[in-house]
């Protein structure tokens, strides 16, 4: 049975009509199969799909990104890779079922695949505690991600998350620390690494994995640093300003990549990658396979300078900084005047120091 989303409405009631005209066993009793009205009718659905997903705001796709029957990541590493073999155990506390990894091959090449998993039925997802990390997941992605960069073996993660697990235990167990362990390890690797969000990348749960050389999204995935829901209680103390919350975080694939946070946007059917599963599976590979060719010449340590500069450019073009800057460190590159300019509006007693004398010269020429 399908699922639909409150805005498919109109989509339900011209796919439950369409699959009436294909039986022809229907309630009028036995009746031939009257195709060019089907034909008319799926016709008529397309164009539907196109109108509505055409028209998405900022909700409607975390309602995508987050729909009950989205391809998870054991889909992905099921028909995209050949030779799997899951790894598990972090060696020092147990097993994170919400993550899958271990080495294969994809067209003839050897990856790490890593990829965090929801579930598909309430018992599993149970299990893989939808799709929330704990420490011990963390840790394990971290060692098998050193291990892949000790053979040169690149590297490729499925990001499909809400966020780090909150629970006490997990913040017992040093969650805050492996989440950074895991972002520092992400970024001092010398290997090709590429992050596909294939649905929600939510918080420090998905920057964990994914400080990749290449951060690519599905159309309708999103990424952002906290849940609409949660944004909305934080700023409005209403939960129900998800739309206002979704709009002004700029979580969708389109904004990010405006803001150059991502590097590309892999198409979805119309309709969410669910509509049609083959069409998305060969979108990401030929994805995963132009970029792991675009790195094929460059050595390790132009690799690393590269995700470097990736990383420490993002931002650097909006906001308050408006020109060039040195991308090879945090650093700004101000001339004279602009560093005077900041440190008098930094230091109030220079910023009051220049006001008095002004307002000193100005009595002085009034009375003189």
């Amino acid at each position: 049975m399908k699922n639909y989303l409150n805005f498919e409405s109109d989509i339900k009631s011209l796919e439950l009509e369409l699959e009436k005209l294909k039986d022809p066993f229907n309630q009028e009793g036995l009746s031939e199969v009257d195709t060019n009205k089907i034909s008319s009718m799926q016709s008529a659905i397309d164009s539907k799909l196109n109108e509505v997903y055409s028209n998405l705001n900022a909700w409607q796709t975390v309602l995508v990104a987050r729909h009950e029957d989205r391809p998870k990541s054991n889909f992905f590493i099921e028909n995209l890779f050949e030779d799997f073999i899951p790894l598990s155990g972090d060696r020092l506390y147990g097993e994170d079922k919400s993550v899958l990894t271990g080495f294969a091959k994809i067209d003839g090449n050897s990856v790490l695949v890593i990829g965090q998993e929801k579930g598909d039925d309430l018992e599993s997802r149970i299990d893989r505690n939808f799709g929330m990390m704990r420490p011990e997941g963390y840790r394990k992605t971290i060692r098998l991600m050193r291990l892949a960069d000790k053979f040169n073996i690149p590297i490729i993660s499925f990001i499909d998350t809400p966020g780090a697990y909150p629970g006490v235990g997990a913040e017992e167990r040093g969650q805050a620390e492996a989440i950074a362990k895991s972002i520092e390890c992400c970024m001092e690797l010398k290997v090709p690494t590429l992050s596909i969000v294939i649905g929600e990348g939510g918080s420090g749960g998905a920057i964990a994995l994914a400080s990749s050389s290449k951060v690519l999204m599905l159309q309708n995935a999103i990424y952002s640093v906290i849940s609409p829901e949660g944004c909305a209680t934080i700023l409005w103390r209403d939960p129900m300003k998800t739309l206002e919350a979704a709009k002004a975080m700029k979580l969708t694939a389109k904004d990010l990549l405006d803001l150059k946070i991502i590097d590309e946007i892999i198409d979805e059917p119309t309709g969410g990658a669910h509509r049609d599963r083959d069409l998305i599976l060969n979108n990401v590979k030929n994805s995963i396979l132009d970029n792991l060719q675009s790195f094929s010449s460059m050595s390790r340590e132009e690799i690393f300078d590269d995700r470097k500069k990736k990383f420490l450019s993002i931002g650097r073009s909006y906001g308050f900084i408006n020109r060039p800057t040195n991308s090879t460190n945090l650093s700004i590159n101000q001339n004279f005047i602009d560093k005077l300019k900041n440190k008098i509006f930094r230091d109030k007693k220079i910023l009051f120091g220049f006001i008095s004398i002004f307002l000193l010269m100005i009595l002085y020429f009034l009375y003189s």
